[in-house]
């Protein structure tokens, strides 16, 4: 018999709805396996009484007819989203401690659709990073392992929510997106993940990194679970100033693996020095099965591509600057007060000791771009850049209806591999970076694997609210590949 954690979520939605077995089997089974983990570190904080509390609650609704969407679903939601009462730090030594009163809307969203919440999965200090290196938590460790049995990054800076979800720790998770941190998470630990078109899901309650690029989206083991956790996810929000107040989809419903009328365009930018040949033939493979479930595939141009990596640079430490200012240590979280010191003292003092490393080095960058002499060289020149590469897919999007691209430019690499190097950590973000740019959606969909046996991801992009065209062909692509890998289980 399959274990209930092997299951995918739609087949745990439909096996409670056939009374094949409980949400508190279900809860159980999954506070067993979060539990014998640890050894991952995909977790900051464990709530399992919490996700018993919402079982027995949903077998009741399930019991009467009366279950929601979710009803009895165990998920793991990031630490970056607020959590009522339970703790919530960004992945970061300024914030442990602080217990918010309230939900985020997306967390809300989600427990009022039934599902229940295993506890806060660990990310890069306030989503910074590409390797879930940076967490004041410690590192997260993939499942899956090098070649060596060497300890692998998960990606980052959803890489708990990507462990977490690869290892069978819940039947999916929250992320959120700002440069590529669902989507190269997710091609690490060979799960699917999707980043909705910017305004889709409400970013209230969700620790704020970059405001104009942050978005939340849903990670789960196949593309009809990220559809179903979509739809839940997202809605209009009045407590949200960018939230779109339009009507949400049945993602799930426009699953149907039939590309014909539709063109994909590959773009040639894409096609950078020194990637890898097996990226590249899997490129080329995900073009053939786009092709062979009925799409027409052309070549088009992204001319502005090769800026998007340093626009990206400039502007989301820019935002990153001003939104971490708030953490003075006067109001909420870490307090380091000098004896004998000041105001001034003691802003030095707690900043000096509550932030990391990577996340002091983007407040230095973001605070000089923004700096009196500087704002007009670099913030305000990447500003037009980044406009410049909206107009780019403007353009493509006259010729095709979606894009297909690698995710990340190499499978997951060795744990301390890139730390040393800031440089070469931001390059994983190279194909992910444009599509946040532009704020359209994207999703990572596992589809092969490397030569040394770890999962590779291939990339879809869309329209801006296309988000069922992205999940149907990320689906068709899904079925073709077949990717059935899932790691050896050695935690």
């Amino acid at each position: 018999m399959t274990k209930l954690t092997d299951l995918t979520l739609s087949a745990m939605r439909d096996g409670l709805r056939a009374k094949a077995f409980s949400a508190k089997d279900l809860a159980e089974a999954h506070n067993d396996a979060v539990a014998g983990a640890r050894a991952l570190n995909a977790f900051t904080v464990e709530t399992p009484e919490v996700a018993l509390q919402a079982a027995e609650a949903a077998d009741a609704a399930l019991a009467r007819g009366e279950a929601k969407p979710l009803a009895g679903i165990p998920l793991g939601i990031k630490d970056l989203f607020c959590t009522e009462g339970v703790e919530s730090t960004a992945g970061s030594n300024i914030l442990k401690g602080f217990t918010p009163p309230y939900e985020s809307t997306v967390s809300a969203k989600l427990k009022a659709d039934g599902a229940g919440m295993l506890g806060k999965l660990n990310m890069d200090e306030f989503a910074m990073g590409s390797s879930n290196e940076t967490s004041a938590w410690g590192k997260v460790t993939n499942p899956w392992r090098g070649k060596g049995n060497e300890a692998l990054v998960p990606g980052g800076s959803s890489g708990g929510s990507s462990a977490a979800v690869a290892a069978r720790l819940c039947a999916g998770a929250t992320g959120t997106d700002t440069g590529g941190s669902i989507r190269q998470p997710a091609a690490f630990t060979g799960i699917t993940g999707i980043k909705p078109t910017y305004g889709r899901c409400s970013r209230w309650g969700v620790v704020a990194f970059a405001s104009s690029l942050d978005q939340a989206g849903p990670m789960a083991r196949d593309v009809r679970d990220c559809a179903i956790l979509l739809k839940s996810m997202c809605g209009f929000d009045p407590k949200d100033s960018t939230s779109l107040d339009l009507p949400v989809p049945d993602f799930e419903a426009a699953l149907t693996g039939d590309l014909k009328g539709k063109t994909v365009g590959i773009p040639k930018e894409y096609t950078i020095d020194g990637i890898p040949a097996e990226i590249d033939a899997l490129w080329q493979r995900g073009a053939d099965m786009l092709r062979d479930a009925g799409a027409e595939l052309v070549e088009v141009s992204l001319p502005h591509t090769k800026y998007a990596l340093p626009t990206y640079y400039i502007i989301a430490p820019a935002e990153a600057s001003s939104n971490l200012a708030r953490y003075d240590g006067v109001r909420y979280g870490l307090r380091e007060a000098p004896e004998g010191g000041n105001l001034i003292d003691m802003y030095e003092a707690t900043r000096s000791a509550g932030f990391g490393d990577e996340v002091k080095r983007r407040i230095m960058i973001g605070t000089y771009v923004l700096s009196a002499g500087y704002y007009d060289a670099y913030y305000l020149k990447a500003q037009k850049v980044r406009t410049l590469i909206q107009r780019d897919f403007d353009e493509a999007w006259k010729r095709c209806d979606l894009l297909l691209a690698p995710t990340a430019p190499s499978a997951a690499f060795a744990m301390g591999d890139k730390v040393d190097d800031p440089i070469a950590m931001y390059l994983n973000d190279v194909f992910c970076v444009p599509a946040s740019l532009a704020g359209l959606p994207a999703m990572s969909v596992p589809a092969g694997l490397s030569d040394d046996g770890l999962p590779l991801g291939l990339q879809l992009i869309g329209k801006a609210l296309d988000e069922e065209g992205v999940l149907n062909a990320g689906y068709a692509l899904e079925r073709a590949a077949g990717f059935a890998g899932v790691p050896d289980k050695w935690w």
